[in-house]
């Protein structure tokens, strides 16, 4: 099978599914809930859990089932593949979770070109309860908002207990799923601690940043489905493992660089997110160590007054964004991304012989993993 026809078929199967997961997994066994009102209110944050999880790429479920659809074409299995699609959507409802957490954190208003799952649910709350304030409406967002990303992620969890008993390594990949899972929350204690680290020392600076992309973004975005992909086809737990962590963690810190770097070159109408996001929220990002190293006393001084400050305007947005790409510091991005590039590509050549792979079938990974960085940043 072509590259084009995997991706098309996995396209299709993972989107038509998640929503059915989502409203099955997240909505309670028992409708005998406290009273009407309570029941609408329940049914209102069931349905922003399927909006929250409509619109993404879907990059971690199309790269699991493509390395399990690869490994398992010469002898496939319409029940197991069943199990393998809802194991890659498990992953995408446990990103939604993080993602709805992760915008509570930031204060972020939009995700996806639509509002935060928190700030629509903080509408429907001044909509629904006559005589809220604001205040109290976004305290009740914000309070919803937590409780759906719980509930998202304790749902992702129920799918892969269900979805995968038919699978070999079953318990490995329950195992593996729950280690996921603890890999992103340490990610997220990491990330916040990151925010208020020196500025003095751009070396540590970087290599702090790095860490949270290790463990924040890789762990469940490249690392994660290579390794659930390699335990469902029922490869063993060592060369599953050792294989997933090759190619899954330069493939996993691009891909992160990259999406830092789109934040201040990019389009928001192609992103859905305004451009210098992490500049107006004063993320301790590589960007901005690289920029600190290579910069003059004034930039560097004009860098910490702007990263230590309450808040930034669209005025200094644009001078940081003016200042990274004066330093050196895009370019600097960019390769890096292009040397975890070849890192990836490399591993995935020495899994040829590890995996039995042919060249169509090393051809659909190579094209899988290209979709997580852009080619005019890559090459």
């Amino acid at each position: 099978m072509t590259a084009q026809a995997f991706s098309h078929t996995i396209g299709n199967d993972i989107e038509s599914r998640i929503g059915e997961l989502i409203t099955r997994h997240c909505s309670p066994t028992d409708r005998s809930l406290s009273g009407l009102d309570c029941e609408l209110l329940y049914d209102e944050v069931v349905r922003q859990a399927c909006v929250s999880s409509e619109g993404g790429k879907r990059l971690r479920a199309r790269l699991l089932l493509a390395f399990y659809d690869v490994l398992t074409a010469r002898n496939p299995d319409d029940v197991a593949r069943g199990g393998a699609l809802d194991l890659a959507c498990a992953i995408e409802v446990f990103q939604t979770a993080a993602l709805v957490h992760d915008d509570i954190i930031d204060e972020a208003d939009v995700r996806r070109g639509k509002p935060s799952a928190h700030k629509a649910l903080a509408s429907l709350a001044a909509a629904r309860y006559a005589g809220s304030t604001e205040r109290s409406a976004a305290a009740l967002g914000s309070g919803l908002g937590i409780m759906l990303g719980d509930l998202l992620a304790t749902a992702s969890v129920d799918i892969v207990n269900e979805a995968t008993s038919i699978l070999p390594n079953y318990e490995r990949i329950m195992s593996g799923f729950l280690t996921m899972h603890r890999e992103v929350e340490i990610g997220q204690v990491l990330d916040l601690a990151a925010e208020h680290l020196s500025l003095d020392d751009p070396d540590e600076l970087a290599k702090n940043s790095l860490a949270v992309f290790r463990w924040k973004t890789a762990s469940y975005t490249t690392i994660a489905p290579i390794r659930l992909a390699l335990l469902a086809a029922g490869v063993d737990e060592r060369n599953a493992s050792d294989t997933a962590e090759a190619i899954g963690v330069p493939l996993g810190l691009a891909f992160q660089l990259a999406d830092d770097l789109l934040d201040v070159i990019s389009n928001p109408e192609v992103t859905g997110k305004p451009v210098g996001g992490d500049i107006r929220e004063g993320k301790r990002t590589v960007l901005l160590a690289d920029a600190l190293s290579d910069a003059d006393h004034e930039q560097a001084d004009y860098l910490k007054r702007a990263f230590t400050a309450p808040a930034r305007d669209a005025a200094t947005v644009d001078r940081v964004i003016a200042l990274f790409s004066g330093t050196g510091a895009v370019s600097r991005s960019k390769e890096r991304i292009a040397s975890l590039w070849r890192q990836t590509q490399n591993a995935l050549d020495d899994a040829r012989s590890t995996l039995d792979l042919d060249d169509a079938d090393l051809a659909a990974l190579h094209d899988v993993c290209s979709r997580f960085i852009p080619a005019d940043i890559r090459d």
